[in-house]
C-alpha cells in the first residue's frame, strides 16, 4: 500500500547546555524522519531560518532523504530550545521562536491533498489553519500532546487521527481520555503513557502495549519516534496489535541516546529574542 507522508510546522534545533551539543527536532521534522526511517515516503513543510541552526536541520533532512520541496528558507534564526537532561528525562529552558512558522499557502494546501496522511500538532501554531489543512486533506493526524482538555476539544475535530499523552501511565484513565476524544470526531486514537507503554484506540476496539525494555539516556523526541511508527502501519495497513507493538518498540529505542534522530553539532551562542520556555508553543514534544 502507499504510504506518503507529509509532516506540517515546527522545526527546532535543541541545544543540550550541559553536553555542549545541539540536535535538530521539532515535532514535524521529527515524525518526517523517523517516518522515512520505517519506510514511509516522508516530505517536511516548514521554514527554515539562514544561521548554522537552520543549516543543521536543512542538512539532517537532507541526509535523511526527507522531501524538502515544500520547505522555504526566510532570512533570520531558526528556533531553537535550550535542553537540559535530568534522570534522562528531556527538560526545557530558554525557547526562541525565530522565523520557524509557517503560513500555509493556496500551493501547500494543494500540495498536501496528494499525501495519504498529513500531520501537525499543537507545537506548529497551525490552529487558526486547521480548518482549511483539513479540508485539503484525505487523513489528519495531530499531536495533542499533554495540552488541557478545553484545548482537545477545541482541535480535535479536524483530526482524523489524533495522539495525545498520559504520561502518569494510568490506563483506566487514558482508555476514558482515548474514548472522550474519539467522540469528538477522529476515528483514530493513541495515547501514550511514558515508561508504560501506549493505547490506541481503532474501529472501536481498544489496545495496549507495553514499552520497550532499554536503558534510557533522553527521552526527547520517542512521542514523534512512536507518531511517525504508528502512522507508517496505518498508512500500510498493519494490523492494530502489531503495528502498537512495532510503534512503543521503535519510540524506545530511540531513548538510548541524545536528541531526537542523532546529527549532534557543536553548540553555537544563540542570543535573539529569547523568551521563558513556558511561553513557547512549540517546545512541549
Amino acid at each position: 500500500m502507499s504510504a506518503r507522508l507529509l509532516t506540517v510546522g515546527d522545526n527546532v534545533v535543541d541545544r543540550y547546555i550541559d553536553l555542549g551539543f545541539m540536535y535538530p527536532g521539532g515535532n514535524a521534522v521529527n515524525v518526517a524522519v523517523h517516518a522515512r526511517r520505517v519506510g514511509a515516503d516522508a516530505a517536511y513543510l516548514g521554514v527554515l531560518g539562514t544561521d548554522t541552526a537552520g543549516d543543521a536541520v536543512r542538512d539532517a533532512l537532507q541526509a535523511e532523504d526527507v522531501d524538502l520541496g515544500l520547505v522555504r528558507v526566510v532570512d533570520g534564526p531558526n528556533a531553537s530550545a535550550d535542553i537540559t537532561v535530568v534522570d534522562g528525562n528531556r527538560v526545557f529552558g530558554v525557547g526562541r521562536q525565530g522565523v520557524s512558522q509557517v503560513v500555509l499557502s493556496p500551493a501547500d494546501l494543494e500540495a498536501a491533498g496528494s499525501y495519504d496522511i498529513v500531520h501537525t500538532g499543537e507545537c506548529s501554531s497551525l490552529e487558526s489553519q486547521l480548518g482549511a489543512l483539513r479540508q485539503a486533506v484525505a487523513r489528519l493526524s495531530f499531536d495533542f500532546s499533554e495540552r488541557p482538555w478545553e484545548y482537545v476539544e477545541a482541535y480535535a475535530p479536524y483530526a482524523t487521527i489524533a495522539i495525545a499523552s498520559s504520561p502518569g501511565g494510568d490506563r483506566a484513565e487514558a482508555a476514558a481520555k482515548a474514548r472522550a476524544i474519539r467522540a469528538l470526531g477522529p476515528d483514530t486514537v493513541a495515547v501514550t503513557l511514558g515508561a508504560t507503554g501506549a493505547l490506541l484506540l481503532l474501529d472501536d476496539q481498544l489496545f495496549h502495549s507495553p514499552a520497550g525494555d532499554v536503558a534510557v539516556v533522553d527521552t526527547l523526541g520517542a512521542g514523534d519516534a512512536f507518531i511517525a511508527r504508528l502512522l507508517y502501519g496505518l498508512m500500510t495497513g498493519e494490523p492494530a496489535q502489531d503495528l502498537l507493538s512495532a510503534s512503543t518498540t521503535y519510540a524506545s529505542l530511540t531513548c538510548s541516546s541524545y536528541g531526537a534522530f542523532g546529527y549532534q553539532t557543536p553548540l553555537e551562542v544563540i542570543d535573539h529574542g529569547a523568551v521563558p520556555a513556558t511561553t513557547a508553543r512549540w517546545e512541549s514534544r
